[in-house]
């Protein structure tokens, strides 16, 4: 079977004689009390990684060091909302339901920041009443109304805006978001950008404190970011010049890439970090602006490394391809419901036999899920023990960004829970959903 990587499984992962072990428990007892498929978070391995990018900006940035705000898209659920809040940074959410989360658990809203390309009425309106940090602008509508329900609720909302710098992060189309045919941001090349500068100006329920960008996901150097930054920067000089005053906030927003497969590299947040801060801070000389306070959006970061989804094997079939080769499918309990990235860009994983060693010669297999529809791949090509049956247990890391949080019904699938471990215990965290789950909505 394809070999146990210490690189792409949480820290406090091993494989123990003959079977997996996350955070001091048994992947097979795992499975045995909370059933597959399964979201498995290692909680200490979380908790470094939000306290290490924490470290980086300090160390990076020093006093002009901002906030690390965990991005809530990539996996928020109430007991994540509350390892955030102990780590003691910030969160990015980008609807009402991921700010609802924070507040369920009494997140204080002078920590949050609010994104989202289409924010409704009543979304704003919350976010304002409640005192959220700041809101970032990404259209001219949104400055219409963020303006208008402040000035109706008698506050001034700080804000920032969202700018795309024209950078190509070198990703998938579908999460590069920072080149200008998207639906993100205003665009600097096009002019949009400045003229959002003083549609904002003129609104006096808004203080403009900053600037945010975000060139995309999985990026893994920091040549991306530093040419957007560049270019933020000369807007915030031209804002200088223009107004007389300097804006106090860069937001850089996230996209630090991880390891998904044997040989990759998860990027680095100190060799990142000072590597951004030496070019910020030359061109901030070079224009003669004071350094920013310096903001990140880390999240898949933070959470991807941390989860490992545990499946269990239902069927195993050969396929015979042209030329007489063949390809073996293995089938697993869950599928594109529980995790779309493969289906939805061609996101690669990795994967092991959980709960024993591998007996047989490798084979070319594909490992598929349980749903009705031939996109529902797994992972497309992976070599692993021919001797794979029913029963197995499959064990896939990396999985906490944009596993659970854009889990679907499909099929009518429940989708999975999840669970913490720590210390050689584990606990529920989100519990699985049940038929009466899906029915209990229909009318």
């Amino acid at each position: 079977m394809s070999a146990f990587d210490p690189a792409i499984f949480s820290l406090n992962s091993r494989f123990d004689v003959d079977h997996l072990m996350i955070g001091g428990v048994s992947a097979v007892d795992l499975a045995a009390e909370f059933g597959t498929p399964l979201y498995v978070v290692d909680e200490a391995d979380f908790l470094l990684r939000a306290t290490a990018w924490k470290s980086a900006l300090e160390g990076a940035f020093g006093t002009q060091a901002g906030t690390v705000y965990y991005a809530a898209k990539s996996f928020i659920a109430k007991e994540i909302a509350r390892w955030v809040d102990r780590a003691e940074i910030g969160l990015d959410v980008c609807t009402g339901g991921e700010l609802a989360v924070a507040e369920s658990v009494g997140f204080s809203p002078d920590r949050i920041e609010v994104h989202g390309n289409n924010k409704s009425e009543d979304e704003i309106r919350h976010a304002i009443s409640i005192g959220v940090r700041s809101i970032v602008m990404d259209s001219f509508n949104e400055i219409e109304r963020v303006a208008r329900i402040a000035s109706e609720l008698g506050k001034v909302q700080r804000v920032l805006i969202r700018v795309t710098p024209g950078v190509e992060a070198h990703t998938h189309e579908f999460i590069a978001t920072a080149h200008e045919d998207v639906k993100f941001g205003f665009s600097l090349a096009s002019g949009t950008a400045w003229d959002a500068i003083y549609a904002i100006e003129n609104q006096p329920s808004l203080q403009l404190v900053g600037l945010h960008s975000h060139i995309g996901s999985q990026i893994f150097n920091s040549e991306g970011f530093a040419a957007a930054a560049k270019k933020l920067i000369g807007l915030l000089s031209r804002f200088r010049d223009s107004y007389g005053r300097e804006l106090s906030e860069l937001d850089l927003g996230g996209g630090y890439g991880i390891a998904y497969l044997p040989g990759e590299t998860t990027l680095d947040p100190i060799q990142v970090l000072n590597e951004l801060a030496a070019v910020v801070k030359s061109e901030c000389e070079s224009v003669g602006i004071a350094l920013p306070i310096i903001s990140i959006e880390p999240g898949r970061a933070i959470v991807g490394p941390s989860t490992t989804t545990l499946y269990t094997v239902g069927t195993t079939k050969e396929v015979e391809l042209d030329g007489g080769l063949t390809r073996r499918y293995v089938a697993v309990d869950g599928g594109m419901s529980d995790n779309i990235r493969p289906a939805l860009y061609g996101a690669e994983y990795w994967a092991i036999i959980a709960n024993r060693l591998p007996l047989g010669p490798l084979c070319n297999t594909r490992i598929v899920g349980k749903h009705c529809e031939t996109g529902d791949i797994v992972i497309r090509d992976i070599d692993i023990s021919a001797d794979t049956q029913s029963g197995d247990l499959l064990a896939i890391p990396a999985t906490g960004a944009y596993g659970r949080s854009m889990a679907s019904n499909y099929n009518h699938v429940p989708r999975p829970a999840v669970v913490a471990v720590i210390d050689g215990k584990a606990r529920l965290i989100v519990r699985r959903e049940t038929i009466a789950d899906l029915l209990a909505l229909d009318l």
